[in-house]
C-alpha cells in the first residue's frame, strides 16, 4: 500500500510517499520558510515526479503531535485537505513514535525528545531491537530533571534523537548519564519515519478518517499557560 506521510511538528518540514516500509520519494526542507508555504507545493511537487497521483495513495499520515502548535495544526489541515478530496484514511501519528522508526534498526534505548522551552521537552522512550520498537514511557511534556531522573534509573545508554537531543545530552552528561546523540542525518524528524509509523496503524486498524483527524498537543498553549497564570493571581 502507498502511503502519502507529512511531518511539520518542527521547524523542518517533509513529505514522502512510501510503498509498506520501502521509500519512493522524500522531500525535505529546513529552510525556515513556513509550512503553509511549503507542504502543499512539496506533496503535489513530490506525486507529480513520481508519476503518481493522489488516486494512487491508499493512507493520508500526518505527525499529529507534539510539537510546535502552529506547525501540527498545518501539517494536520494540509493532511485533512488531501484525505477529503477522495476520502482517504488518515493516520495520526506520534511525532515521537515516527522518529524512533528511524533507529528502530539499533539494539537499545532510544529517546525521543522535542525541546518544549521551560527546561521541558516532549519526551517518549523506547526500547530498539531488530527493527521492531517496544514503547517505554508514553508521550509526554516532562522536565529535564524528571527525565534525567527517570533514564538514571534504567541504568541503560540514552540514544537521543529530535531537535531536543542537544539539550538532553548536555543535561545527561552534566548528571553522569550515559548517552549519545543520533547521527546528524538521522536525528531530525522526517516523513518517512511517519509513514512507517502508519504502518503500525493500518496493520492494526486504527486509521481514521479526514474529519476524525485532530492534533495531539500533549500540554496547553502558551496563551493558555499565560491566562490560567492570570487568573490563579
Amino acid at each position: 500500500m502507498k502511503i502519502l506521510a507529512i511531518e511539520s511538528s518542527a521547524s523542518a518540514a517533509s513529505v514522502a510517499v512510501t510503498e509498506d516500509e520501502f521509500l519512493v520519494a522524500q522531500s525535505f526542507q529546513n529552510t525556515g520558510l513556513t509550512h503553509s508555504r511549503t507542504l502543499m507545493p512539496m506533496a503535489e511537487a513530490l506525486l507529480k515526479n513520481s508519476g503518481l497521483t493522489l488516486g494512487d495513495i491508499g493512507v493520508i499520515a500526518v505527525a499529529a503531535g507534539p510539537g510546535s502548535f502552529t506547525g501540527l495544526r498545518i501539517g494536520v489541515a494540509t493532511a485533512k485537505g488531501l484525505a477529503w478530496t477522495e476520502n482517504k484514511p488518515c493516520a495520526a501519528c506520534s511525532t515521537l513514535e515516527s522518529m524512533a522508526w528511524q533507529l528502530a534498526h539499533l539494539r537499545g534505548e532510544l529517546c525521543p525528545c522535542m525541546d518544549a522551552r521551560r527546561q521541558q521537552v516532549y519526551n517518549a522512550r523506547f526500547q530498539a531491537a531488530d527493527g521492531e520498537l517496544k514503547r517505554l514511557a508514553p508521550d509526554r511534556a516532562i522536565s529535564l530533571e524528571e527525565l534525567a531522573l527517570e533514564v538514571k534509573n534504567s541504568g541503560s545508554e540514552q540514544i537521543l534523537i529530535g531537535d531536543g537531543a542537544l539539550l538532553c545530552y548536555n543535561h545527561f552528561c552534566k548528571m553522569g548519564i550515559p548517552a549519545r546523540m543520533a547521527p546528524p542525518h538521522l536525528r531530525l524528524q522526517t516523513a518517512w519515519g511517519v509513514a512507517r509509523a502508519a504502518l503500525e496503524q493500518i496493520h492494526g486498524g486504527t486509521l481514521l478518517s479526514g474529519a476524525e483527524l485532530a492534533p495531539s498537543y500533549h500540554r496547553l498553549s502558551q496563551a493558555e499557560r499565560e491566562m490560567l497564570e492570570k487568573q490563579a493571581k
